[in-house]
């Protein structure tokens, strides 16, 4: 398998714990490359029976998909924390650096490095590494479809390199309660202040990367 067909799955399988409906849109926005390329790819996929995808547009893994996604996220995920916890690299760097190293890397290595670190449960972007933590993402919520008025706390992000480098400028780090004050029309940005009293503009684009539990429902 090449490593751009391991890096739709990976996409897939990131987008499937969105409650939204996965697309060749969304597949064509993380992996940042053009809407042909996307359906081609998936053709490619459905053929091998990684993936399957209908004439409505409803993308998921197979069975099959998913446990090839499955390593592939875990390998990635324990880099990023070497990466991080490690040698330094910021939030906004080790994503490229994990994408080149989990192609080169076979189970007993990826096995020693994970003992190394402890059996870390996320990684840096607050992704559960698979087999070391239970998949407790499935209810998470996009900032961008809450609600104004709503306050959360940012649990997890999308690995994306352009969107990681905007993220790292934010000063929204994992963790931080905000509360939604408005979304600005037309997709807009959305705006939040933090519970440090900062207010803070988010891309649309980029409110749909930023995964939140809701601590709080608007008042009535």
């Amino acid at each position: 398998m090449s490593p751009s067909q391991e890096n739709y799955l990976k996409a897939i399988y990131e987008l499937n714990h969105d409650q939204r409906k996965i697309t060749n849109k969304n597949i064509a926005d993380i992996l940042q490359v053009s809407a042909p390329s996307v359906t081609e790819m998936l053709t490619s996929l459905s053929k091998e029976k990684l993936v399957s995808h209908t004439p409505y547009n409803e993308i998921s893994l197979t069975d099959k998909g998913r446990e090839i996604a499955t390593n592939l996220v875990r390998r990635h995920r324990i880099w990023e924390v070497f990466l991080h916890d490690k040698l330094d690299y910021n939030i906004g760097e080790v994503h490229e650096a994990a994408d080149v190293l989990e192609h080169a890397t076979d189970g007993m290595l990826i096995q020693r490095l994970n003992e190394y670190l402890d059996a870390p449960e996320r990684c840096p972007h607050g992704g559960i590494i698979p087999g070391n933590a239970e998949e407790t993402d499935s209810d998470d919520q996009v900032l961008v479809d809450i609600a104004d008025g709503t306050t959360v706390q940012i649990k997890r992000v999308i690995d994306n390199h352009e969107f990681l480098a905007y993220y790292q400028n934010l000063g929204l780090p994992l963790g931080t309660e905000m509360t939604v004050l408005r979304h600005e029309p037309f997709e807009g940005p959305i705006v939040v202040r933090t519970n440090a009293g900062a207010t803070i503009p988010v891309s649309f684009k980029s409110a749909s990367y930023i995964f939140v539990n809701q601590i709080s429902a608007p008042e009535s």
